[in-house]
Order: structure tokens, then sequence, then C-alpha cells
């Protein structure tokens, strides 16, 4: 019993880890366009963003690596002036590439669909803090 409790408790600690990856306050005007289309967007570059997506043999939750990554490419792409980020691939060994676009007021246009209703609510995405 001893020795599974010792196992146990470096697995437990590190899912407790926030790992420091916060968002910088520019970033939380970046929009993600998960499956908008960008066509009548600027495009300002890419940028490939890494975290770790596991620790030893143990892999960490999908779902954090990935609002992790999302974070990341926000902050990078604020640094940018970029107002839109786009996700170019799915993420790979904890890294993933993404588009840095300047949409402005135009907004974006969901995928094969018209343009979105103007509204004055402002729509952002939060990583999950989860256990």
């Amino acid at each position: 019993m001893r020795k599974i409790l010792l196992l146990l408790v470096p697995v437990m600690l590190l899912n407790a880890c926030s790992w420091g990856i916060t968002m910088d306050p520019a970033a939380r005007n970046v929009r993600t366009a998960w499956s908008g289309d960008v066509s009548a967007c600027h495009e300002l570059g890419k940028v490939t963003v890494s975290v770790m997506d596991h620790v030893g043999p143990v892999d960490r939750n999908n779902i954090t690596v990935r609002d992790e990554l999302e974070v990341l490419a926000r902050n990078e792409a604020a640094k940018m002036h970029a107002d839109t980020i786009k996700p170019l691939a799915d993420p790979v060994d904890g890294s993933q590439p993404w588009g840095a676009y300047q949409c402005g007021a135009r907004g974006l246009k969901p995928a094969g669909g018209p343009a979105p209703a103007k509204s004055s609510a402002d729509v952002q995405t939060f990583p999950i803090k989860g256990d």
C-alpha cells in the first residue's frame, strides 16, 4: 500500500501544476477563428507555440494542452498586433502552428454561411481550469 501511495503522490502533484501559462492583457482582444472564414482578413504571419504534452511517462490532459497552446498563440498574436488567430493544424507532440490575422471591424464570416449578425457582445474564449 505504501509503495502505491509513493507512486501516486508525484502524479497527483503534477496534475496540480498550472505550468505558469497566463494570458497577457493584450491577448484578451484576440479572437480564435476555429472554423471561421479569414479570407477577408489581412494575414500578419504564422506562429508556432509549444508546451509540454507529457511529463516523464505521464501524458498531460489533451484539453489542458490545447487550451495552453491557444493562450500562447493569442499572446504571440497580440505582440504582432493581430486581432484573430486560427489553428493551421492539430497539435503534435505539444506543438501547434497558428495563423495570425488582422480582421478589424469586418469580423469573421462563419465557414460556409452568411456573415454573423452584428452584436454588441464581445465573445472570447478562455482556457478551462480543471482537475
